[in-house]
């Protein structure tokens, strides 16, 4: 059990920045976060070891770097949130009017907490000029071997393919408000980080080798001053990347439990029975493998069905992406692009019928909203831009 080998998270509400080190304004600047979960400290854990390592060993990053706490309040109860899930609340209507307060009053719990991270990483974003790195730390209910999350934009494909652990493109399809997707709004290479079942000792041992190894592989320390060995082989596990089919959504009054035994990334075939809803099961609507079942009582999600993509696939969206071709898709018939946000594309819906969305896909556009009847296509890639 995590808590059995670590010590107790301890800390104040000035400790929203847990750790800093500044030592190029022009730099790559790391931004770790952990505990966006209350119930997931694993991620605050390997900081802390991360942390007392570069204290006791003197290391000076060739760029900057901050270790942030998420939901302090939930960490300290070890409860995934308190009133609202803190990684569903990142939108701008939701930040606007948060953090507009001019009295500091907040009704719930998340609002303030949101509202200090969000002013928090402004002011680290203002601070420097360079290249920003975004790494969110979790962990899952389940059984799993390590895997990274991303939004499907090639500068977040580039890092992630560095790793060989399993990586998987498209949540932000199906869930409204992740931090990392509205960080990714304004350009900036945005990965999640999921090191294991919340109880598993080794989660820890996981984050605090994903750690290290993004701050090599960006280039702010070298091999030689960590057990790069070590963690490398630790994290060597499998390469490739995972597309979201399906996410079995959950209401607010649900009755859900998911059959015991089900782990990550294991197959899953059509129709087989998967959970109970407390009137019927439910079953798979698809072949592939299964991803995040649920074994909490919080959270919103029963499981998810993804697929593995082919490096066809792969090489070919990219491809299309560099050369810029999603310009041909506003050529087509019930297509425009949106009149005030350049990375939408609008759809009705017997052309986004037609093209499939798996076309979208291909050109980048992974985001999908209906608004008046009409579809809404958001692409992934941007253009760095200042974080408000």
């Amino acid at each position: 059990m995590i808590k059995e080998v670590t010590k107790p998270i301890s800390y104040t509400t000035k400790d929203r920045i847990y750790y800093s080190q500044n030592n190029n304004i022009n730099g790559t600047t790391l931004v770790c976060i952990g505990g966006v979960h209350g119930n997931e400290p694993a991620g605050v854990y390997g900081l802390q070891k991360v942390i007392s390592d570069i204290v006791v060993n003197n290391i000076k990053f060739k760029g900057n770097f901050y270790a942030l706490l998420g939901n302090m309040e939930a960490l300290k109860e070890g409860v995934r949130y308190q009133d609202f899930d803190l990684n569903r609340l990142w939108t701008k209507d939701e930040i606007m009017s948060i953090c507009d307060e001019d009295d500091g009053y907040f009704e719930f719990e998340e609002q303030r907490e949101q509202c200090e991270l969000y002013n928090t990483i402004k002011a680290i974003c203002k601070s420097h000029q360079g290249n920003f790195v975004f790494i969110d730390l979790h962990t899952t209910s389940s059984p799993t071997v390590p895997f990274i999350t991303i939004s499907d934009s090639l500068n977040n494909r580039a890092l992630a393919n560095k790793f060989n652990i399993p990586i998987v493109l498209g949540i932000e399809e199906y869930l409204d408000g992740p931090l990392l997707s509205y960080i990714n709004e304004f350009g900036h290479v945005s990965l999640g980080f999921e090191a294991g079942q919340h109880e598993d000792e080794n989660a820890v041992l996981y984050c605090e080798a994903f750690i290290w190894m993004v701050m090599e592989k960006i280039g702010i320390v070298s091999k030689h001053e960590f057990n790069y060995k070590a963690y490398s082989r630790m994290l060597t596990i499998e390469n490739g990347f995972y597309e979201i089919v399906y996410r079995h959504c959950l209401s607010e009054s649900h009755h859900f439990k998911m059959k015991p035994g089900f782990k990550n990334f294991k197959p899953v075939m059509k129709h087989q029975s998967l959970a109970y809803d407390g009137v019927s099961e439910i079953k798979s609507p698809f072949n592939g493998l299964i991803f995040m079942p649920l074994y909490q009582a919080q959270g919103e999600d029963g499981f998810f069905v993804i697929k593995k993509l082919s490096k066809f696939w792969l090489v070919l969206s990219a491809m299309l992406r560099r050369f810029k071709c999603h310009r041909v898709l506003r050529l087509l018939p019930g297509i425009s692009k949106h009149p005030e946000n350049e990375y939408c594309l609008i759809a009705n819906r017997k052309i986004a019928l037609f093209l499939t969305t798996k076309i979208f896909h291909l050109f980048g556009y992974r985001k999908k909203l209906i608004i008046d009847d009409q579809i809404h296509f958001i692409k992934r890639d941007r253009k760095i831009t200042a974080f408000i």
